[in-house]
């Protein structure tokens, strides 16, 4: 559409120019033409012919420009912007006694053909500079300028916006990944979670009760510890029943990433293309894994399903079944791993006692 105008505006112009154009011959001309308005027509259609060619070349300049400027990062174009207008300051001031010069009238036109010249010069290396030295003056102006420039070059990805639900915030290890600084990007704790834990707090159980209570002060800790980091939005959906339901909702409509230790909610948002950061997924991925022939230092804490056999856990929770573990109950041992099983109930590992290694 915008095309069509700016050819359409260059017929026009065109036209009008050559039917006017007329006017300009002499009158000893106009008085030998037999039809003016004949020739006021001729001319109008030349003109607009023209026109029309110099309004193609228009329209594809403007769209090279318009591509330029789109392609061109937005921390460039304000630079350049910055540097224009203090080029243009700087003319102004230094060629302003140029005019004060006592310059004959016949040489007149030197004064305003500096003026010009000069701002063209200075405007240049004030764009020139900028190019130069934009980057800097942005770090000085604000020292997390160059991450957002390397965002808009595409040089690096943006954080996503985190959402916390509630049964993340109960957990309480979402405190410690705030802590070592794993989690980036603005926090968002919508407003319905908070109504969750509130009620919570407020139930009769006493179970819930302090689940409640614990994420209220894990989330006052969080926030007088990174009140930068986290938002609390007032965003609800009275319309949608469930607090699950509310939080898919919202990291579609904002295209945030959902952080939950929820199984359910994870499968339910895979499948509606939510991305997902499942806490009880990362502590698994973070296990540490173990070959056999690794020794472990375990505690044998009671007799397996076999005679023979001794049970221990890892800080982590994961089950070490230790063969010829019996005589070890009650007391540490070295054990040395023989085997690691991965079932849907967890990670197992099999193990022998050193000696029984050694021997």
């Amino acid at each position: 559409m915008l095309d069509a105008i700016i050819i359409i505006l260059f017929i026009i112009a065109g036209g009008g120019i050559g039917f006017d154009s007329v006017n300009l011959l002499p009158d000893s001309v106009l008085a030998e033409v037999s039809n003016v308005e004949a020739l006021r027509l001729v001319t109008a259609v030349f003109a607009a012919i023209i026109g029309l060619a110099v309004g193609l070349v228009a329209q594809t300049t403007y769209r090279r420009l318009e591509a330029q400027i789109r392609n061109t990062p937005i921390e460039v174009i304000l630079t350049r912007a910055v540097g224009l207008v203090v080029g243009l300051l700087v003319a102004n001031l230094m060629l302003a006694p140029i005019f004060l010069l006592p310059i004959p009238q016949e040489f007149g036109f030197i004064k305003p053909m500096m003026a010009i010249l000069g701002s063209i010069m200075f405007a240049f290396l004030g764009i020139d500079l900028a190019d130069t030295h934009g980057r800097a003056f942005l770090r000085l102006i604000n020292p997390h300028s160059m991450e957002s420039i390397l965002v808009s070059e595409g040089m690096l990805e943006p954080a996503s916006t985190k959402i916390i639900d509630t049964s993340c915030i109960i957990d309480g290890r979402i405190e410690q990944l705030f802590n070592t600084g794993f989690l980036e990007g603005q926090i968002l704790i919508p407003q319905f979670v908070l109504h969750e834990l509130q009620q919570l707090a407020d139930a009769t159980n006493d179970q819930k009760r302090i689940r409640g209570r614990r994420g209220l002060d894990i989330l006052n800790r969080i926030q007088d510890s990174f009140p930068e980091q986290i938002i609390i939005n007032p965003v609800d959906y009275e319309d949608i029943p469930t607090v699950d339901a509310k939080l898919v909702h919202l990291a579609q409509e904002i295209n945030a990433t959902l952080v939950t230790n929820d199984y359910n909610l994870s499968k339910v948002a895979n499948l509606q293309k939510v991305n997902i950061l499942n806490i009880n997924d990362l502590a698994q991925s973070m296990r540490p894994i173990y070959l056999p022939g690794d020794p472990i230092d375990i505690k044998i804490i009671k007799q397996g399903k076999e005679p023979t056999q001794g049970i221990g856990y890892l800080e982590d929770g994961t089950m070490v079944v230790v063969e010829e573990g019996r005589n070890y109950v009650g007391a540490e041992a070295r054990v040395i791993v023989t085997s690691a099983l991965q079932t849907s109930a967890g990670r197992m590992i099999f193990a022998k006692p050193q000696a029984s290694v050694t021997a």
